[in-house]
């Protein structure tokens, strides 16, 4: 049973959606040839283009209905994810490593531990990394075909398998060219479908501040209650947030996920590469005002009597279920012949999402597994084509992996603990790769397993309740009894373990294993890159510059909601 009754003016709008994506991809197939046309875009665009493209690829499921349901659990402090756990790591992308990786013309991130370590290195991150992306567009799948149930009373099966096919076509077709066309549209459409939810929503309540007052204190700060893990929701404490979030997990990703930072590479220069992140800063910082917003709506009409609000029902767990949030708000808000737009901003969102992980799978499969292992001499058509069948490949996969997506109740919980899995050890990694020339292949190789299998003990440790109580607050830094410990303050300690095993492993072990020869970390590490020139910038123009007012926006959010 749908929750809405569409018009045809609604119909419309969602065809026309996927009539015009698909078109896209059959319209840049003719200019996808070469390997780098396929899978870098030509290397042609400008921080504008490829900056949109950078978030939109992050404006998935993870960030529309995953911390929408969030807020309804965690309040305010979803907006950590947005501000401490965003920002300060796409600045340092922007201004620090973005030289290293543009410089050394690499096609992935896995390229780039091939040249500053080895194969082993390359190898096991390229398998993390495709797993990790399968897994991500699983849960992009999964919330789609959410929405086209919640709304539509659509078939889960035959929702999925829409989003699959719609997705495969045009990637399969145009590459990383179509995706960041496509996604460029679907950042406008997500914007405007869904910014007037927000709006609708303070309107109903009378207000922002009447959406804010009556929140349990545990819900409506940012800070001031960080001071004990009990005094907020999320059960943390600012050193998690700080730590666990704001260093390991945030530069984890923005700085070594291959999904976001294989925009970056499209660009057609460094100064643009560069500018990239930090223009996408700014889109970041507003999107809780889209998301929280609505969050927050969502959880006071579920508090008020006779609001006619109600979550439905998870089909495993049989609880609310979070993730439902979103959908019913468009649903109560949107009348007919505009709920059209919502559910197509809600789509493009999700395969905005989808094509990201696609593209950047077919990207470090062809290139740094299937050219190591299988096909060594592939010319670059072969690569090409190669490319094409792994989306197909990818997107069958995907559909397996969404069934995983449906047993976690908040959608979030689970995410955080794939990136900690994968990004946390990569980034203590890369970032000794890059600042310490001693760093060396074996210890970066060992480093990496040893924290990669730290932080998915502990997963399971939680998960299959084998850990002691005393080894649980050792873990977390906690007194806490285990029952209380909430699912992100597990991840987001297993994150902080994750990432110091890794940086203290590979730091020894490099003590005593050999580095690589100085005249090989040329373009690679801090000291031995010698930066390309940007040409004569107006000084309001230069990168460094806009980063410092993306800062003072940052630090002017985090005091107005302490």
């Amino acid at each position: 049973m749908s929750v809405i009754q569409l018009s045809w003016v609604d119909w419309s709008i969602i065809a026309l959606y996927f009539v015009f994506i698909i078109g896209i991809g059959f319209y840049l197939k003719r200019f996808t040839g070469t390997g780098e046309d396929y899978f870098l875009a030509g290397r042609k665009n400008s921080s504008w283009v490829a900056g949109l493209a950078f978030l939109s690829a992050n404006l998935g499921a993870l960030e529309i209905l995953g911390w929408t349901g969030g807020t309804m659990k965690y309040g305010m402090f979803v907006s950590h994810w947005y501000w401490i756990g965003a920002i300060p790591a796409m600045l340092f992308l922007g201004l620090y490593m973005m030289p290293f990786y543009y410089s050394s013309k690499i096609h992935s991130v896995p390229g780039y531990l091939k040249l500053r370590f080895d194969e082993r290195s390359r190898l096991l991150n390229a398998f993390s990394f495709a797993i990790m992306t399968l897994l991500m567009s699983g849960i992009n799948l999964y919330l789609m075909a959410l929405v086209l149930r919640t709304i539509l009373g659509w078939d889960w099966h035959l929702s999925m398998w829409i989003s699959a096919l719609a997705v495969g076509c045009y990637i399969m077709l145009g590459g990383l060219m179509s995706a960041i066309f496509t996604e460029i549209v679907q950042f406008f459409l997500i914007w405007f479908g869904l910014f007037l939810v927000a709006i609708l929503g303070v309107v109903e309540m009378g207000g922002i501040n009447q959406v804010l007052t009556g929140l349990p204190d545990a819900m409506s700060k940012l800070w001031s209650t960080t001071g004990s893990a009990a005094n907020n929701a999320m059960g943390v404490t600012w050193a998690y947030i700080v730590f666990g979030l704001g260093w390991v997990l945030s530069f984890g990703y923005w700085t070594t996920d291959f999904l976001v930072v294989q925009r970056a590479f499209s660009s057609k220069d460094l100064r643009s590469a560069r500018m990239t992140p930090i223009i996408a800063s700014f889109f970041k910082m507003a999107l809780p005002f889209i998301i929280v917003i609505a969050g927050l709506v969502a959880y006071k009409l579920t508090q008020m009597a006779g609001a006619d609000f109600k979550l439905l029902a998870h089909p495993v767990t049989g609880e609310p279920w979070n993730d439902t949030a979103l959908p019913l708000l468009i649903a109560r808000y949107y009348p007919q012949g505009l709920v059209g737009l919502g559910i197509t901003a809600l789509l493009a969102g999700f395969m905005a999402g989808q094509a990201g992980n696609v593209s950047a799978f077919n990207t470090v499969w062809t290139y740094d597994i299937y050219r190591v292992l299988i096909n060594k001499n592939a010319s670059d058509a072969h690569l090409v084509w190669m490319g094409r069948i792994t989306t197909l490949v990818g997107i069958l996969l995907s559909v397996a992996t969404a069934y995983l997506a449906m047993q976690f109740n908040t959608i979030m919980d689970y995410i955080q603990a794939i990136f900690s899995w994968v990004n946390a050890p990569l980034f203590a990694t890369m970032l000794l790769g890059m600042f310490w020339k001693r760093t060396s292949p074996t210890g970066a190789f060992w480093g990496l397993i040893l924290g990669m299998v730290t932080s998915f003990t502990i997963f399971l440790g939680f998960k299959m309740d084998f850990l002691s109580t005393g080894m649980v607050n050792l873990i977390t830094f906690s007194n806490a009894p285990v029952s209380e410990i909430s699912d992100m303050s597990r991840n987001l300690s297993q994150a902080a373990w994750a990432w110091s095993v890794c940086a203290i492993a590979t730091v020894l072990i490099s003590l005593f294993t050999k580095p690589k020869p100085e005249a090989e970390l040329v373009g690679l590490v801090k000291g031995f890159t010698t930066i390309e020139h940007e040409g004569k910038i107006a000084w309001y123009s230069k990168p460094e510059y806009i980063a410092v007012i993306a800062v003072v926006v940052f630090v002017i959010l985090n005091i107005y909601f302490w």
